[in-house]
């Protein structure tokens, strides 16, 4: 319901292609923090435990409310040298889990980052795929990678297309020397995941991106984004959807930030202006909508419905939803 409320649009494209049971390895482009496990989580159709990096765990609440999503730490070497081998149970439950049918999810490229560029992976997840088949032999595990797309990650309200590939099973990669399959398996992985998100090279990053936003591409389109990239903006039918309703929009949003105002003023006076990385604004922003937002409005409803009749309350909270509906839908 949040996600309902919170994106313009969300696209689901072949989602058929994830199995429906067996084990299963998720691996998926990292631009949006949380919300892309969210995004994963809720669509792929798969009950998912999540490799969350360590930092943010730290705090106990937050390390008891994350473990209980099946969200586990995985540290890196910028957590510290002494972390690294704590590392080692993590990956051993992965191939636990894996052996038993269940499904394991992570960003392969080891950080996020809101550049629309998919970045080197890391060896983590080819360390978890290789142990799995050393101590599980008879395991039949899949890995399927997905693209993440948003229009504008940090914008609200956003709109994001998930895209599911090929499985890759292990004889496209299993050989007898372990490093030339960790070798394809990782240029396996990072080539679909190239094709199921927009990928810009890291030449002229820049220059691309400025001509790809003078175009209004629509980058939940990857396919023909990449297309056009490669091409060398010869071949570009990318123009993204336009609306004739940006002032009606306009209108919705201002009366939302209205009936919202004291969230609204928490968000932008205190909360958005300590967050450091960009890549935590939908994240943080996201939080608000499914906490401080229904408690509010739950708060006026019931001083309404004190003060004037049940009636009142209820027209608060219908007229609210609807606004809220408009200013992100339309």
């Amino acid at each position: 319901m949040g996600l309902f409320f919170y994106y313009r649009r969300i696209y689901v494209y072949n989602q058929f292609q994830v199995p429906k049971s067996g084990s299963l390895l998720l691996v998926s482009n990292h631009n949006n923090a949380l919300i892309d496990a969210l995004l994963i989580a809720i669509n792929s159709g798969r009950f998912s435990y999540f490799l969350t990096r360590a930092s943010v765990f730290k705090k106990p609440l937050i390390n008891a409310f994350l473990r209980s999503l099946n969200m586990l730490p995985v540290y890196r070497i910028r957590d510290g040298w002494s972390t690294i081998s704590n590392n080692n149970s993590i990956f051993n439950s992965c191939s636990q889990l894996l052996s038993k049918g269940q499904t394991v999810a992570l960003f392969p490229e080891g950080n996020h980052n809101i550049k629309r560029s998919v970045r080197n992976l890391s060896k983590g997840f080819t360390r978890i795929v290789f142990e799995t088949f050393e101590k599980y032999p008879k395991t039949s595990l899949k890995i399927v990678p997905i693209g993440l797309n948003f229009q504008q990650a940090d914008a609200f309200a956003d709109s994001v297309s998930i895209h599911f590939g090929e499985p890759i099973e292990k004889q496209d990669y299993y050989s007898n020397d372990t490093n030339e399959s960790v070798v394809k398996l990782k240029n396996q992985v990072s080539q679909a995941i190239k094709q199921l998100t927009t990928h810009i090279p890291a030449d002229n990053y820049e220059e691309t991106l400025f001509k790809l936003n003078q175009l209004h591409a629509d980058f939940l389109n990857p396919i023909a984004v990449n297309t056009c990239i490669q091409s060398n903006f010869q071949d570009c039918d990318v123009r993204k959807e336009e609306t004739n309703l940006k002032v009606l929009k306009s209108i919705f949003k201002f009366l939302l930030i209205v009936m919202l105002l004291p969230v609204w003023a928490i968000w932008r006076l205190w909360i958005k202006p300590k967050i450091e990385e960009v890549e935590f604004v939908a994240t943080f922003r996201y939080a608000l909508v499914i906490t401080l937002v229904p408690l509010w409005l739950l708060v006026v409803a019931l001083t309404l419905m004190s003060t004037f009749g049940i009636g009142y309350g209820l027209a608060w909270m219908i007229a609210t939803m609807v606004i809220a509906l408009l200013a992100v839908k339309l």
